[in-house]
């Protein structure tokens, strides 16, 4: 016997545009999603240049949003251009990424969710409803992680690798170049991204790059 049809959306439904690299996963989130009358996923994308357009395209209440996927565009780079170019679009993250200074780099761009993808059964349905509300939705573990004393850290905390990473971002290369230069996964390059903003304090664009200059990476 067939399975009855899910019901149809209602009219006044939030609408979503779900981003993730993995076919599978987003049929998965989708299905999750569209179990709930009120949800409504109007487009998917595989990278963060796809979903940026998207979001342009359909201008959603909501862009459920990976925060590592390929492509020159990051995921970090999607949430500050939705923000300045379709700001009625709220950003959930989902990801995979339990570091908390994932989460205060992309908090700090403008994402109002960061939901774990291990959490994403239970709590992401929330979470986008939240987002449509203009509410923050962390989830637990990571929000406790943000709130806690951060550790006194420091330049000289850097590793040779996060030296070497350092000095390639302030002079501009994207994670994707800078694993090619260093012989590196994308995701390995994140990771020390993410230490290295850890490390310093999250700093802005231009702090990062006299934090270089101070170390005297870009040379005199």
């Amino acid at each position: 016997m067939a399975s009855p049809a899910l019901s149809p959306p209602a009219l006044d439904a939030i609408t979503i545009v779900l981003a993730d690299d993995h076919r599978m996963v987003r049929a998965a989130l989708r299905a999750l999603l569209e179990g709930e009358t009120d949800l409504d996923v109007v487009a998917d994308a595989g990278d963060a240049a796809e979903a940026l357009q998207r979001v342009v395209d359909e201008h959603p209440a909501v862009l459920v949003l990976d925060l590592t996927m390929p492509g020159e565009l990051t995921a970090l780079d999607c949430i500050q251009r939705v923000r300045e170019e379709v700001a009625r679009t709220a950003v959930v993250v989902l990801t995979m990424q339990g570091d908390p200074a994932f989460a205060r780099r992309a908090l700090r761009l403008g994402a109002i969710g960061y939901v774990l993808k291990e959490c994403a059964e239970e709590e992401l349905v929330e979470a986008v409803r939240c987002a449509a509300a203009g509410t923050p939705y962390v989830t637990a573990q990571i929000a406790d992680a943000l709130a806690a004393p951060a550790p006194v850290r420091g330049p000289n905390a850097l590793t040779q690798r996060e030296l070497e990473v350092l000095r390639l971002l302030a002079l501009g290369h994207t994670n994707a170049e800078i694993a090619e230069r260093l012989v590196l996964s994308v995701r390995t390059v994140e990771s020390h991204r993410a230490h290295i903003l850890r490390k310093l304090g999250d700093p802005s664009r231009a702090e990062l790059v006299q934090h270089a200059r101070e170390l005297r990476l870009l040379g005199a």
